[in-house]
C-alpha cells in the first residue's frame, strides 16, 4: 500500500497543529488556572499507557512507591503529541513525549510544565536511520530531498535529522527538504525494503530484527548525534499542578525512585518486574518484547531534568522559525521542584 507523503510545514506549521490540537482546547486547559486550590486534592492519576510496555508511572505503582495515589488506565497512547494533547484538554492529568513537541505546545500558549524526564538515549537505547545497502544514500548530506520514514510529526526522528543535516553544513531550506512520512513503526523496514521510503528510522526490537534479516545499512543514529541525554518528560496541566500540590508531589517522587531503582539494577531483575506488573494488569498484553529491554534511556538520576535537554531543541526550533524564543523562556518549560533527586525538590 502506497504512503501518504507529508512535509514538515504541512504537519507542524504551529503548536498546537503538531499536536492535533485546536485553539478551543488551549482555551478550556486555561480554565485550570483560575480554579481555586480550596477543594480537597485528588489521589487519582488518569493517564494512557503502551500496550505490552511498562511505563516509568506504572513501575512506580508496581514497586509500591505510589502508595495511596491510585493510577487511572484510559487506554494506550497513540504517539507522544497524542498523549500531551490529552493532558492539554483534560482527558488525562498526565502525559509524555518528546521535549520538542512540548515545546512547540507551551510556546503555542498550552499551559502545561515539564515535571520529570521518562525516556531517551544512550549507547544501548537508541534509533539509527537505515536505507537499504543499494540505497545511493552514503553520506547524511544525501538524505536531502529523501522519504523518511518516523512514527510521527514534529517527533524526536525528525528534529534529530534536522539538527543532523543542519550539522553537516546544509542550510535550513535544504535541511527541510527531507521529507517526513508517517508510517507505523512495526511497518517501516517493510515500507523501506520495498521502495516506499529511501530511509526508515527503527530502533529497539524492530532494529535489531531488521539488521539480523540483512540488507540494510546506518546512516547515522541520535546517540550519534546526542550522547547520554534524556529527549521526552512527562506534562501536567499547571492549573492541576497548582490544585494539588501534595499529590503532583508524591507522583513525581514516586516515579523518580522507580527510576533511580531501574537505573541502578541488572536489566533482567526490571524485566522480571516488568514481566509481574503486565501479567497483574490482565490487559491481555503481549509480553515477547519485554526481554528486549535495555532500560529506559533516562540520564538524569530519578528523572531530574538537565536545562540543555529543552534548551537544544528550543533552540533549534527558534533558528528555524518554527518558535519564538520569547514564547518558550527555559523556567517555564520545565520544573525540578518535586524531584527529591534535585536540589530544587
Amino acid at each position: 500500500m502506497s504512503l501518504t507523503r507529508r512535509t514538515l510545514a504541512a504537519g507542524i506549521g504551529g503548536a498546537v497543529v503538531a499536536a492535533g490540537l485546536g485553539a478551543t482546547g488551549i482555551a478550556t486547559a486555561r480554565e485550570d488556572r483560575g480554579r481555586s486550590g480550596c477543594r480537597p486534592q485528588t489521589r487519582t492519576i488518569r493517564y494512557q499507557g503502551s500496550a505490552g510496555a511498562v511505563t516509568p508511572l506504572e513501575l512506580a505503582a508496581g514497586l509500591g512507591y505510589l502508595e495511596d495515589v491510585r493510577l487511572e488506565w484510559i487506554g494506550n497512547s497513540t504517539s507522544g503529541p497524542q498523549d500531551i494533547q490529552a493532558t492539554v484538554t483534560g482527558d488525562t492529568d498526565i502525559g509524555g513525549a518528546f521535549n520538542g513537541a512540548i515545546i512547540r505546545l507551551i510556546a503555542a500558549g498550552a499551559p502545561i510544565t515539564s515535571l520529570y524526564s521518562y525516556y531517551g538515549v544512550d549507547a544501548t537505547v537508541w534509533s539509527g536511520y537505515y536505507v537499504r545497502e543499494d540505497s545511493p544514500v552514503r553520506t547524511v548530506r544525501d538524505l536531502a530531498d529523501r522519504t523518511v520514514g518516523a512514527n510521527t510529526l514534529g517527533g524526536q526522528a525528525e528534529d534529530v535529522l534536522r539538527m543532523r543535516l543542519r550539522s553537516a553544513g546544509l542550510p535550513a531550506a535544504r535541511a527541510r527538504s527531507a521529507q517526513i512520512v508517517v508510517v507505523p513503526p512495526v511497518s517501516a523496514e517493510q515500507a523501506l525494503r520495498s521502495g516506499q521510503l529511501d530511509v526508515a528510522v527503527l530502533g529497539g526490537i524492530l532494529r535489531d530484527a531488521a539488521l539480523e534479516r540483512g540488507g540494510i545499512r546506518p546512516v547515522f543514529n541520535d546517540y550519534q548525534v546526542l550522547g547520554a541525554f534524556s529527549c521526552g518528560c512527562q506534562v501536567m496541566r499547571d492549573g492541576f499542578v497548582h490544585d494539588n500540590p501534595d499529590t503532583v508531589r508524591a507522583v513525581v517522587g514516586a516515579v523518580a525512585r522507580a527510576l533511580a531503582w531501574s537505573q541502578s539494577r541488572p536489566a533482567p531483575q526490571v524485566i522480571d518486574r516488568f514481566r509481574r506488573i503486565l501479567k497483574a494488569r490482565k490487559r491481555a498484553e503481549d509480553a515477547a518484547a519485554l526481554q528486549f529491554w535495555k532500560g529506559y534511556g533516562v540520564a538524569g538520576r530519578g528523572g531530574v531534568i538537565a536545562a540543555r535537554e529543552l534548551s537544544v531543541w528550543r533552540d533549534r526550533l527558534v533558528d528555524d522559525g518554527i518558535v519564538d524564543r520569547r514564547d518558550a523562556p527555559l523556567d517555564r518549560l520545565y520544573t525540578n521542584r518535586f524531584n527529591p533527586y534535585s536540589g530544587a525538590a
